[in-house]
């Protein structure tokens, strides 16, 4: 992928919180031409290997219950592009007319939805974006636009790169239905603690972006699937 120049940079991103962090991008080109090669790469690779998987997902999807078989809502990725994500549904259709957070009980998911995504099988689809350049396969998580829109100066440096599948976040808050389950208010819960934590990962990541630490948070998320937990080493102090 290449960087665009500071210049051509969406308004609300030239600000000198952004700046920071492009200057850290601008000094490794090269891995991020490297990362976009893997990209394209591996996604199509996955596309073919795994394309059973997604006949017969598509299948499970179609039969338990009415609608498509992709969900296409709209994210937001590089350069705050909205884009249309492609995710195996895994809620009744038009669910997300209401709250856009998923919580652990959730009565808008359905049988099918509920096992794809405890594999994160519902994810899989996401290699689709990868190959098209709308998504990598590490970086922030895309978030919708009206959380987009709440991001703070600094956060909007995430923005740098493209929306990626999973993220050292990601692993740390692998259980975050669970956290939001048991609040009385997931939104505000989610604006006031979950997304703080995680943008402070994803903003990390940046500072020490390398080609070696995204193969790391790749094995991190494999090995998350398969149920190992992971917490993070660093303190709320360190945060604050």
């Amino acid at each position: 992928m290449i960087l665009r120049k500071w210049e051509d940079l969406p308004i609300q991103m030239q600000t000198p919180e952004v700046e920071r962090y492009y200057n850290i991008l601008k000094d490794k080109k090269a891995e991020l031409l490297i990362k976009r090669i893997a990209d394209i790469f591996i996604s199509g690779l996955l596309l073919v290997l795994l394309s059973p998987v997604f006949a017969v997902t598509a299948i499970a999807i179609k039969l338990d219950s009415k609608g498509p078989v992709f969900y296409r809502q709209v994210r937001v990725t590089q350069y705050a592009e909205r884009f249309r994500i492609f995710k195996f549904r895994s809620m009744v259709t038009d669910a997300d007319k209401g709250i856009q957070l998923t919580v652990n009980n959730d009565s808008r998911i359905t049988r099918t939805g509920r096992f794809i995504r405890k594999l994160k099988i519902d994810e899989l689809s996401q290699l689709i974006d990868v190959f098209r350049g709308k998504m990598t396969f590490v970086g922030t998580r895309p978030e919708v636009p009206k959380y987009v829109d709440k991001y703070t100066d600094e956060m909007m440096a995430t923005l740098l790169l493209p929306a990626g599948i999973t993220s050292l976040a990601s692993v740390y808050y692998k259980d975050e239905n669970q956290l939001l389950d048991e609040s009385d208010d997931p939104e505000k819960t989610y604006f006031e603690t979950v997304l703080p934590d995680k943008m402070y990962y994803n903003l990390k990541a940046i500072e020490d972006f390398s080609l070696i630490e995204e193969t790391k948070v790749v094995f991190m998320t494999f090995l998350a699937v398969l149920g190992k937990e992971f917490s993070s080493k660093e303190s709320q102090t360190a945060k604050n």
